[in-house]
């Protein structure tokens, strides 16, 4: 099993399959346009550029499932996310991506790589546990996604190798997607 094993809705409805993807190393991220973590919209796209030629291809799959951070429609999304952060990765239909309607990508990515915690040094990260303490205890007692901007890395090969909270801020991966896309180098070599 690996993530080429799924489709997916497009934002336009489309059903794209993610072997599409097949030999490139993915940064999957569920996405919402009005959340503390949007920002992290802006490193996401830097990653895109420059590691895009070496291999890198970053997914963003929009999810209204915390407190409504997500009220745009999917082609407002794409707008939203293209002119106030520069977004050109490709993002797709708004889904479900905890609980029992959670679309099966997503259930597969939370078991191969179950939540370690949070970087407690992260400046919202303080609040953001208050906040799902508060509202949503239940999110804090299994691996499913804990909210916004949650961060999967895969390798080449589709096998999910690391799960970045939205405490992690997405250069701190640079150092993960810069192994992975060497491996390839070192395999063709």
């Amino acid at each position: 099993m690996s993530v080429y094993d799924y489709k997916v809705k497009t934002s336009s409805g489309l059903t794209a399959k993610l072997e599409r993807y097949k030999g490139q190393v993915l940064i999957l991220v569920n996405t919402a346009t009005k959340c503390g973590f949007t920002p992290q919209l802006d490193d996401l796209q830097k990653l895109q550029d420059k590691y895009g030629e070496q291999g890198l291809q970053v997914l963003g799959f929009p999810s209204n499932q915390f407190d409504g951070q997500e009220p745009l429609g999917d082609g407002e999304i794409t707008e939203f996310c293209s002119l106030n952060h520069g977004v050109n990765f490709p993002l797709f239909k708004k889904m479900d991506v905890r609980g029992d309607e959670a679309h099966p990508l997503y259930r597969y990515l939370t078991s191969e790589q179950p939540f370690r915690g949070f970087d407690m040094h992260h400046p919202t990260a303080k609040l953001m546990v208050s906040i799902i303490e508060d509202k949503h205890p239940e999110y804090l007692h299994d691996n499913g996604i804990k909210w916004n901007f949650t961060k999967f890395l895969v390798d080449r090969e589709g096998q999910v190798t690391a799960r970045f909270e939205p405490t992690s801020e997405p250069l701190d991966m640079e150092s993960d997607i810069q192994a992975l896309l060497e491996h390839k180098a070192a395999v063709t070599e």
